[in-house]
Order: structure tokens, then C-alpha cells, then sequence
């Protein structure tokens, strides 16, 4: 055999592996097939949401590994936060989401509140607690707690709540894909493969 022939030999012996494992994920095993398709709004593109919740260790523990796959999505997908109000108790965060994204500083300070309540450790259970942590962050108290209240966050919030249900959300963080698809920690083996699974199912939806 020519060093030509070596070369080539051991390169595809390099990604076997990764060729068995893409071909081996199955729903109902690594991640979940929805019976009921949930319309998504993303038109022609393929829509990834994730399902969070601010208290959450283990969404705050996913964020590192999420943001930088985010850097890199396929120009045919678009990502969208979702956060869950899965638990009654997590309302209040679902709303302070909706208000930052209501005044355009959602992006701003995402990373911040996770670091505030699982760094620092600070209680942000509630809105007064959290507006007066965000404005230490300069945002503005008394309209952040006016939009707070507003019918239009008030929407966002119930409309989350429907799209947990539609997608039977069970725990958090969870990434749904073009509204066929969820995809867990504990069914695709941790937070990495969370990402491989989501990269797998965006290959299979762009064909």
C-alpha cells in the first residue's frame, strides 16, 4: 500500500466514529419527536428556541457552551430565548425577560442576572428585587417595573406558558428544533450533546 493510500486509509478510519454516532441518534432515545409539529415563526428558516429559567444551575451552566455554538449557526436558522415559566414561581422571570427585550436591554444583561443569582448568589424571586438589581446595571427602575405590569409583557408571558405546553416541556434547559424536535441534557448525555444532537437535527431539517 502507497503512503497515498495510508493517508486516505487513516482518515477515514479518523471519522468513523463521528459518522456512527451521527447515524445512531434516534428519537425517543437521544432526543423527543413531537406527535403534533408546533408552528414555529421563523418563515423559510429553521427555528431553534431554548427553553430557560433563570434560577436553573443547570441553564446557567449550559449558557458558556450555547453561546458559542450560537457564533456559529448555518445562515438558514435563526435562535430565539424562551423563557420557561414552567413552574408558577418562575413567572416572575419569564416577565423580567420580556420586559428587558420590551426596552431593548434583554441581551445586555442575560448573562448578568445568571451570574447574580448563581455566582453572587443573590435572590432575585421577585420584581422589586430584581429592578433593583438591574438598576444598579443602569437601567431604569421606574420603567422597568411600568412595563413590568404592561399588557404587552403580559402576553409574551402567557404566550411562553402555551409554547412550554405545546412542546411538553418537563425541565429546563431544553432546545426545541423547527417545531418538530426537543433535545435534553438527560436524554442526549449532557450539555455537548445537547449541541451535537441540535447540529444533527439542522442537517436533517436543511435537507
Amino acid at each position: 500500500m502507497n503512503f497515498i493510500k495510508k493517508i486516505n486509509l487513516l482518515l477515514v478510519l479518523m471519522l468513523l466514529p463521528a459518522i456512527s454516532q451521527a447515524s445512531d441518534y434516534s428519537a425517543g432515545i437521544d432526543y423527543d419527536a413531537l406527535e403534533t409539529p408546533v408552528a414555529t415563526q421563523s418563515g423559510d428558516k429553521i427555528e431553534i428556541l431554548e427553553f430557560f429559567w433563570y434560577g436553573c444551575p443547570h441553564c446557567f451552566h449550559f449558557e458558556p457552551a450555547l453561546n458559542k455554538w450560537k457564533k456559529d449557526l448555518p445562515t438558514n436558522v435563526t435562535f430565539t430565548r424562551l423563557p420557561s415559566p414552567l413552574n408558577p414561581s418562575w413567572m416572575v422571570h419569564t416577565k423580567a425577560y420580556y420586559t428587558l427585550q420590551t426596552m431593548g436591554e434583554a441581551e445586555k444583561h442575560h448573562d448578568a442576572i445568571f451570574q447574580a443569582m448563581h455566582v453572587q448568589k443573590q435572590k432575585l424571586n421577585n420584581k422589586a428585587s430584581i429592578a433593583t438589581f438591574l438598576a444598579s446595571r443602569g437601567v431604569n427602575k421606574d420603567s422597568f417595573l411600568a412595563n413590568f405590569d404592561s399588557f404587552a409583557v403580559e402576553m409574551r408571558a402567557r404566550q411562553a406558558l402555551q409554547l412550554g405546553q405545546s412542546y411538553k416541556v418537563s425541565g429546563v434547559p431544553m432546545l426545541a428544533i423547527n417545531g418538530k424536535y426537543t433535545v435534553s441534557a438527560s436524554k442526549a448525555g449532557g450539555y455537548d450533546g445537547m449541541i451535537k444532537i441540535t447540529r444533527h437535527l439542522i442537517e436533517k431539517e436543511s435537507k
